[in-house]
Order: structure tokens, then C-alpha cells, then sequence
């Protein structure tokens, strides 16, 4: 299964909400994080970016060798392991290649969560298309959502995250009537999630408030089974 999560505004918290549902997929046997935006080597506290990856592949084209992926792919954490973003710049790739990775991922046995950062190259926005599920990742504020509502991804997203701010006067309630999708999860801007994330610790020490935030996020997409839907 592979799902996917974009944000029209970047810093919106797309990687720790991609990183928090990969490592919960992971603690139930394995799962595949893919980088498309660059930053998870850095949220997982990984010492270097691991070089080639995912957007050398795709310049590639579509009949790049599929068992190209898994020499890609690094250990990131117990039963989770990385497909880098790599140095390679997206927005040169075919839209036809970002639809071949996203069949390759998807129909692979351990489920991948892949952060597509703005998604704003044909072959990301391709990707969207074949992912079994998509999300988009807001924040509680007029630009964001302005920016999301003018994204046509929006409209065939699955649903929304959204990260949840002290201050924002926007809930779910708001911000699934401006999105026309459900939200399906919040995830907490909080001082001991950036701590966590700027200590390089995330994968060790995941902060109870992201791990129940991200279960029930995949439980309402069915990827936990009955015990994470009522999580």
C-alpha cells in the first residue's frame, strides 16, 4: 500500500507527519519511508544523505530498473527503512515516471509512506494519482488553505492532516468545510516535537503525542487494522 502526503505551503510538517506514520507501520513488522522532498534524512537523525535516490530514478525515466529501488533503499531505524530523495530535481521527470514508481511502491509487500513535500512537479502529482491513499497537510491559517483550495490534488485527496497550532482560531471543523475533505487527523506543533526532531532522536523516541496522531490517522485509512481504527 503506498500513501502519500503533500502540502501546498512548505513547512507545514509534511516529513514528521510521513516519519511518525512509517515508523508506526514499522513497529508492527516493516515499513518503507520514500523522500521526495529531502528533509526525512535529517528528521530521522541520520548522519549524511544518502546519495543517489529517488529523483535520480525518476530522471531516469519509466523504464528505469525497478531493482534499482531496492539498492536505493537504507536502514533508517528497526523495520524502517529509507528511499533518499537524492540530488536530482523532480520537476525534470515525466509524469509517466512518477505513475511507474507509484505502482512499483504500492504494490510492494511492506507499505510505504511517501512525503512528496509540495508535490508540485508533474511526476510527484502523478504519484498522487496512483497512491492508494493521499493526504494533504495543513496548517490552521488563511494562506495555507487558500493555497490548498487552489491545488486541484486537494479535491481527489483521500483527506487532511491538520497541525495543530497554539494560537490558530481554525479547527477540523473549519478546516474540512474550506478543503471539501475530511480531516482525518491532528497533528500537535508542540516544543517537545521540535525538540525531539532537532536531537536527531525521533525513530528512539517518538513523542506519544505523534505516535497517537499517526495511528489514528492510518487507522482511519484502514492501514492498521480494527485495533488502529478505534486507537
Amino acid at each position: 500500500m503506498l500513501l502519500t502526503l503533500w502540502s501546498p505551503k512548505g513547512g507545514s510538517g509534511t516529513s514528521v507527519a510521513a516519519a511518525s506514520c512509517a515508523l508506526v507501520l514499522a513497529a508492527s513488522g516493516r515499513a518503507r519511508l520514500a523522500d521526495l522532498d529531502g528533509d526525512l534524512p535529517a528528521v530521522l537523525g541520520l548522519a549524511t544523505d544518502p546519495a543517489p535516490g529517488l529523483t535520480d530514478w525518476l530522471l531516469a525515466g519509466a523504464d528505469a530498473p525497478s531493482d534499482a529501488l531496492a539498492r536505493l533503499s537504507v536502514e533508517a531505524g528497526p523495520g524502517l527503512s529509507l528511499l533518499p530523495a537524492g540530488a536530482g530535481d523532480p520537476r525534470g521527470a515525466a509524469p509517466e515516471a512518477g505513475a511507474a514508481l507509484a505502482v512499483l511502491l504500492r504494490d510492494d509487500p511492506a507499505p510505504t509512506v511517501a512525503d512528496l513535500g509540495r508535490a508540485e512537479a508533474p511526476a510527484l502529482e502523478a504519484m498522487v494519482e496512483v497512491a492508494d491513499a493521499s493526504v494533504v497537510v495543513v496548517r490552521g491559517c488563511y494562506m495555507a488553505l487558500r493555497r490548498a483550495v487552489h491545488r486541484a490534488l486537494t479535491a481527489r485527496a483521500t483527506g487532511a492532516v491538520l497541525v495543530e497550532e497554539p494560537g490558530r482560531s481554525l479547527g477540523e471543523r473549519e478546516v474540512a468545510d474550506v478543503l471539501g475533505v475530511p480531516v482525518l487527523a491532528t497533528f500537535p506543533l508542540r516544543p517537545a516535537v521540535a525538540r525531539t526532531v532537532d536531537a536527531g532522536v525521533l525513530v528512539v523516541r517518538p513523542p506519544d503525542c505523534l505516535v497517537r496522531s499517526a495511528r489514528r490517522l492510518l487507522g482511519r485509512l484502514g492501514m492498521l487494522g480494527s485495533e488502529g481504527a478505534a486507537a
